[in-house]
């Protein structure tokens, strides 16, 4: 594992990785994002400049308040920079409306949270399947059960969230990002609800999930044993890339 800074004029910084000569599928150049906060104006994000390439997997590390997940949803379309751009393969998503940000997201990515998202009302079967269904995917419903045995959950397909304990939880929300095929994988610390020896199992998951369908993946994450796992990590502090 190999993790080079390349200083570039300015506060532009590009973190490459000479081992890995495949295409960049994410390409952030010189992001800040600012907020007003009671009349003043509070950097989060300042002047951030990354690429993360096919089938690579990336950890953003930090304190809180570092700027980690308002970078990881910047870099997903989520969320949209002060200044700067972003794009997801060919598609600058900073110069986007949220319709087109929504159906690049719908197209190439998909989202495992900390707070795993499911719908209260869905059972698991249909929360995996909701995404499909957008799609008009008419092998939705096989493709939610596929993925829902597949992380060892299918037994608990019928049952709503609240039903459902934290790891069968994110292990549907798992199934959820995965049934959809994405070519880039975000998660925002998937493991940081769960106990250490469920955290681990999910962990597990994720990446033999991940490297079977060859996808991206871009996590933020507190934990070191789950950031060691990537190809590479990256450290903010201050909204800057520090390490």
């Amino acid at each position: 594992m190999e993790n080079n800074m390349l200083q570039l004029s300015g506060t532009e910084r590009i973190d490459t990785v000479s081992a890995n000569s495949a295409p960049a599928v994410i390409r952030a150049r010189d992001i800040v994002k600012k907020v007003d906060s009671s009349g003043n104006a509070l950097t989060i994000l300042d002047g951030i400049s990354l690429e993360v390439r096919a089938q690579e997997s990336l950890a953003i590390c930090g304190s809180s308040g570092s700027g980690k997940t308002t970078l990881l949803s910047i870099l997903a379309g989520m969320d949209t920079p002060s200044s700067g751009a972003v794009f997801l393969n060919a598609n600058n998503i900073a110069e986007m409306d949220e319709e087109d940000r929504a159906k690049v997201r719908a197209s190439e990515v998909g989202f495992v949270f900390q707070s795993f998202q499911l719908i209260p009302s869905l059972s698991a079967l249909e929360n995996v399947m909701l995404p499909l269904e957008l799609k008009r995917d008419k092998e939705a419903k096989i493709k939610a059960e596929h993925f829902l045995t597949k992380v060892g959950v299918g037994h608990r397909q019928s049952h709503l969230p609240h039903q459902l304990s934290g790891g069968e939880q994110q292990r549907v929300a798992i199934a959820r990002a995965f049934a959809c095929a994405p070519r880039i994988l975000f998660a925002d610390e998937p493991t940081g609800n769960l106990d250490t020896k469920t955290g681990r199992y999910i962990m597990d998951l994720l990446f033999e999930l991940n490297q079977e369908q060859s996808a991206t993946l871009v996590l933020v994450t507190h934990d070191e044993h789950l950031a060691e796992r990537c190809d590479r990590r990256i450290y903010l502090a201050e909204g800057k890339i520090v390490a």
